[in-house]
């Protein structure tokens, strides 16, 4: 029904993750309805990050230069690693504005039935940053569900005996109401207490 051009573009825009092909639709019509300019706009944005965009060589973060901009920053303390799974995992930490450390990306979390085993991750870099020395804590921040616990407690048993060890803690959000949490994270909330 549609000319393959506008077929191609919302078949490609359906593969974005939380795309589907009603969604592809929209985003397919209101470009077409943009001057050319936008939209020219739009699709060198996506050339450009696909050109200039790598791993930082030292912590796996995305970045334009050998270096991301957190690994060059002097001021930031180099005796602590906050170890994710992606690179967007980082945005929420450094958006509390708390954190003044490193970061260690493992590009995912183990995950045997999916095929992703220790060797699939950035964990051998992970154990060689450790080794050069300077590193006094490496802190776990990956996802609190089963992939990524079993990806923290893996990581924690190579490196107990080299740096402290330290995992996010977890339990309830604030702003939230004790009747709606669910018995996992209450019970994460009373384990992980901390005095006043």
């Amino acid at each position: 029904m549609l000319p393959a051009p506008v077929e191609q573009l919302i078949t490609e825009l359906s593969k974005l993750p939380g795309i589907g092909r009603r969604s592809a639709q929209r985003i397919a019509f209101h470009l077409l309805r943009r001057p050319r300019e936008e939209t020219q706009q739009l699709a060198q944005a996506i050339v450009d990050v696909k050109e200039r965009i790598r791993f930082c060589e030292r912590c796996f973060n995305y970045s334009e230069e050998e270096l991301c901009s957190f690994c060059r920053d002097a001021r930031r303390d180099q005796s602590l690693i906050c170890v994710v799974e992606e690179p967007n995992d980082i945005i929420p930490i450094e958006k509390g504005g708390d954190y003044r450390g490193l970061y260690h990306v493992l590009g995912g979390a183990l995950s045997p039935l999916d095929g992703v085993d220790p060797e699939h991750l950035r964990i051998r870099e992970l154990l060689a940053r450790v080794g050069e020395g300077g590193v006094e804590e490496v802190i776990i921040a990956t996802n609190p569900n089963t992939s990524g616990e079993s990806t923290a407690l893996y990581i924690a048993d190579l490196l107990r005996e080299k740096v402290k060890v330290t995992r996010l803690a977890s339990g309830l959000p604030v702003g939230a109401d004790l009747e709606y949490a669910d018995e996992a994270t209450v019970s994460r909330a009373l384990s992980g207490r901390r005095e006043l």
